[in-house]
């Protein structure tokens, strides 16, 4: 499964802009401000999918309880079906057969897995070209940044999905606990994990809400329970072809 080689933000902007479909451009489906999500996850964001210029932060706490990344391949899954691109910056271990079994379109997925000291600028590029967009959080990002980042989403209409520790996204998911199934008696394969995801962030999503459900599932995510607020105090088969991957550098 061979990649396309991208070297340097200047080449990376100019792929982003000859390949992939404006994110401000209306969805020709006229559900344009509106990016769909499983029908498990959609009780957990205040519009039931992904809002174009909001930002998603996905965490699994410290310490990390792991489910992240399958966390990650569930929210793009039918956003990606439904026709948008997808992006994914700085994760070196995002596999692209998991991403094509949970759904995801890889001819219309771009990965950055190693963005280097331009993180910022690779992510603001795809921000201005990529419906979705993914970004490992680095070690130590300015809060500046971050906040600079999240005006562009806002500005473009891309739904920025900080993977890591970020201080004011519109609503974060965290993966809470999680228990395996398929072990027998001290044998067995594991088959898939049953996670409790919770919800919280600003405005409609301040009151934190959690939902569990199968990861991966039987080919997709399956609700293991009602979502319930928080007390405070058979999808079409995905196309193999080689997702397109970007390096960032200096060009």
């Amino acid at each position: 499964m061979a990649g396309r080689m991208v070297v340097g933000a200047t080449a990376l902007s100019a792929v982003a802009a000859g390949l992939v479909r404006p994110a401000s451009e209306p969805d020709p489906a006229g559900g344009h401000r509106l990016l769909p999500v499983v029908p498990e996850l959609t009780a957990l964001l205040p519009n039931r999918g992904l809002r174009r210029g909001t930002t998603v932060a996905v965490s699994s706490g410290r310490p990390a309880r792991g489910g992240g990344s399958s966390l990650v391949l569930a929210l793009l899954a039918e956003a990606s079906r439904a026709g948008s691109w997808c992006a994914v910056v700085g994760v070196p271990t995002f596999g692209a057969v998991a991403a094509a079994d949970a759904g995801i379109a890889l001819d219309r997925l771009a990965l950055v897995p190693h963005p280097g000291p331009e993180w910022a600028t690779v992510v603001a590029a795809l921000i201005d070209g990529v419906d979705v967009v993914v970004a490992a959080v680095p070690p130590g990002l300015a809060p500046s940044v971050a906040t600079r980042l999240a005006a562009r989403a806002r500005q473009r209409g891309s739904v920025l999905v900080p993977y890591g520790p970020w201080e004011g996204a519109d609503v974060t998911l965290q993966v809470m606990r999680g228990m395996w199934e398929g072990l027998g008696q001290g044998r067995g394969r594991l088959r898939r994990r049953e996670v409790t995801i919770c919800a919280r962030g600003r405005g409609a999503a301040a009151r934190p809400k959690e939902v569990k459900v199968w990861m991966p599932g039987d080919g997709a995510t399956r609700a293991g329970g009602a979502p319930h607020p928080v007390r405070t105090g058979g999808p079409r088969p995905a196309s193999r072809r080689a997702a397109l991957t970007l390096v960032g550098g200096t060009a």
